[in-house]
């Protein structure tokens, strides 16, 4: 084929980004979802608070959290959220931002190398628009796949700009891209055994004379993998997302890497039935002994044309290789595999399709159009399937409904959704699923007590308390379990147990505030009021602006007789911090607000808070509010009257 001009050149990088952006668009419409964006994001105080010193130390020094140290990716985030807030679209953007800069380097860097321009568009066009790639551009917390993707095709560009003519300057900017794009994905370990792939093809460096130096050239690159490697299996240790060696054979992780390896490639030649997660199930004992002469085809295959046709041997083992962190050697997570996990090991595969296909029709009259049509469809096919799959991503309930009706028993997803719904107040519908994934995996501790908290939601006590109990039961430390527990236990008159299961949630979280609020209020229904101090201090220690507590203190300070715990000056403090917390527009806060000025002889604000209060509960329809507000309203009003006519009596007396 004829190379393009500049001008052409100019096109094709054109084309390339807008047939990326046409096939993602849409992920601007798409909202966070309930599957890590909230612990990533959302929920996340270090990032969604934007730039600061605080957020950028926390960066860098966490590892524990999520099971992942990747400073580079939460500055990312961090940086997101500096600039969009919460607002979806802005992430999902930047996201795709990024996918378009990898496509448009992965294009630059093998036409670099091979001056193959069609076989080196179409690899990039592929890259682009692959409906596998949706997990890692649509998902926010998959920010790491597209980020260290950018560091990727940055390493690999200095690399060949580095073996053009060979400087030090060069060789440490290959080194600085590695660094940093480890810092965005330890998946980047396979990095360098890429680099000597290329060396063999289509640099052509890997001969008899240069082996050595060429190998001998990648050992300094050692050092950061060996860093990041320790780090990452450190953080995901730390979290216990790595499933012990002990719990699975050798025998049977490496049946379960050749059935992997085979479904990656049925997925990437027929991306159907794509999920976000894919469950761990247990395989016939046939399958992984066809995996295993399937691979073992390909790789005869591609040893033995390995003069001839160089880049299947570079392709095959960029696609095996690539692959190993996530394999399920060392299996981590839930999932069997995951689409996300193909973000560049397809490439791969791409590079054998583009460079073979082209080869099987040379010196063919019509190759040139029989290449372009083919290479067209494959493109516009994938682009409509792309387009297709974003749409499952618009929102939580669409992708989990998805996930469940492509793969079978998937007890996390069922419990997820249960959750989202739970969210929306569909408690019924959310039940429904919890008791899906407990069908599906009878020792899921975490879908018991969520059932337990739709069954609370719905006044059914008992049965709330009964789901509860076996979630303790199957994870005696759950302490969010032993809190909610508490909650149902007072309003039955069991107080001693309600106590017990509070302290024990304290005892497994010393942080928990909520437990501490609880327990103070079951103090306070006993009448054991420094204890209930006690605990209420003890959640505003730990969340200063927790208005429960402030509340509950303040009631206790502005209404008891004892002069040693009565203390109005403290207690207005308190329940008026409580309402600007609120912006003045909590009813409840406002009687309790309305009591403290009460008690403290602020008859006059006192009743003009108790009226606005009252406006507020008349509006939000809460019935038994209304009726209260009303009759302490009456008695402020009685009490004004009464300091009016003694002060009139006063003045009238010589």
């Amino acid at each position: 084929m004829n190379n393009p001009s500049e001008k052409n050149m100019v096109l094709i990088y054109a084309a390339l980004a807008a047939v990326t952006f046409a096939a993602f668009e849409q992920v601007r419409l798409n909202d966070f979802v309930y599957y890590d964006d909230s612990k990533y994001i959302v929920e996340n105080t270090n990032i969604n608070t934007g730039l600061s010193a605080k957020s950028l130390i926390w960066a860098l020094t966490s590892y524990r959290y999520m099971g992942h140290w990747h400073p580079l990716t939460w500055f990312s985030h961090i940086l997101d959220c500096e600039l969009f807030g919460l607002n979806p679209a802005g992430h999902h953007l930047m996201s795709l931002l990024f996918h378009i800069v990898n496509t448009l380097l992965l294009f630059w860097v093998f036409n670099r190398m091979t001056a193959a321009v069609w076989q080196s568009a179409f690899v990039a066009a592929v890259f682009a628009v692959h409906p596998l790639h949706v997990e890692s551009v649509a998902w926010v917390s998959e920010r790491k796949d597209v980020l260290s993707g950018l560091f990727w095709m940055l390493t690999l560009a200095a690399y060949v700009l580095y073996v053009e003519r060979p400087t030090p300057w060069k060789y440490l900017l290959v080194v600085l891209y590695l660094c940093l794009g480890l810092m965005a994905k330890s998946m980047l370990v396979t990095l360098p055994f890429v680099l000597l792939l290329l060396d063999y093809w289509p640099l052509k460096r890997f001969n008899r004379q240069q082996a050595l130096p060429v190998v001998l050239e990648k050992l300094p690159l050692a050092i950061p993998l060996v860093i990041s490697s320790v780090m990452a299996y450190a953080a995901q240790q730390s979290t216990g997302t790595v499933v012990a060696m002990a719990d699975s054979s050798l025998t049977a992780r490496i049946e379960n890497v050749l059935v992997s390896y085979v479904s990656y490639i049925g997925k990437i030649f027929y991306p159907d039935g794509l999920a976000v997660l894919y469950p761990r199930h247990d395989f016939p004992v046939w399958q992984p002994v066809v995996s295993f002469l399937i691979l073992a085809g390909i790789s005869a295959a591609v040893f033995f044309a390995r003069q001839s046709r160089p880049y299947l041997m570079t392709g095959w083992l960029w696609f095996l290789g690539t692959f190993v962190p996530v394999i399920g050697l060392v299996a981590t997570g839930a999932q069997a595999i995951a689409d996300r996990y193909t973000y560049l090991p397809s490439t791969g595969i791409s590079i054998m399709a583009a460079w073979g296909f082209a080869g099987l029709f040379s010196g063919w009259q019509y190759r040139k159009n029989l290449l372009a049509v083919s290479a067209g469809v494959v493109i516009s096919l994938m682009l409509i399937c792309t387009r297709t799959q974003v749409l499952f991503w618009r929102n939580s309930v669409t992708l989990f409904k998805h996930t469940l009706d492509v793969t079978q028993n998937n007890p996390i997803i069922s419990n997820n959704l249960g959750v989202v719904l739970s969210q929306q107040g569909r408690y019924d519908q959310a039940a429904e699923n919890y008791r899906k994934a407990i069908r599906d995996c009878p020792v899921y501790a975490e879908a018991y007590y969520n059932l337990g908290i739709a069954l609370q939601k719905q006044g059914q006590s008992d049965e709330a308390i009964s789901n509860y109990r076996q979630a303790l039961k199957l994870n005696p430390d759950y302490a969010e379990a032993y809190y909610n527990l508490g909650t149902i236990l007072p309003a039955k008159g069991r107080f001693d147990e309600a106590i017990f299961c509070f302290n024990k949630a304290i005892q497994l979280k010393p942080d928990y505030a909520k437990a501490h609020n609880n327990l103070g209020n079951v103090f306070l229904a006993q009448g054991r009021l420094d204890e209930a101090i006690s605990h209420f201090r003890r959640a505003l220690q730990i969340e200063s602006d927790y208005i429960l507590p402030l509340c509950g203190l303040a009631r206790i300070l502005a209404t008891n007789p004892d002069p040693k715990i009565r203390d109005t000056v403290q207690a207005i403090s308190l329940a008026e911090r409580a309402a600007v917390l609120t912006k003045y527009q909590d009813a409840s806060v406002l009687e309790m607000l309305a009591v403290v000025y009460a008690s403290a002889g602020q008859l006059n604000q006192a009743a003009e808070t108790s009226e606005k209060a009252l406006s507020l509960a008349a509006d939000a329809g809460d019935n038994k509010l209304v009726e209260l507000l009303r009759k302490q309203l009456e008695n402020y009003k009685k009490g004004m009257n009464a300091q009016n006519v003694k002060s009139e009596n006063e003045q009238k007396t010589p």
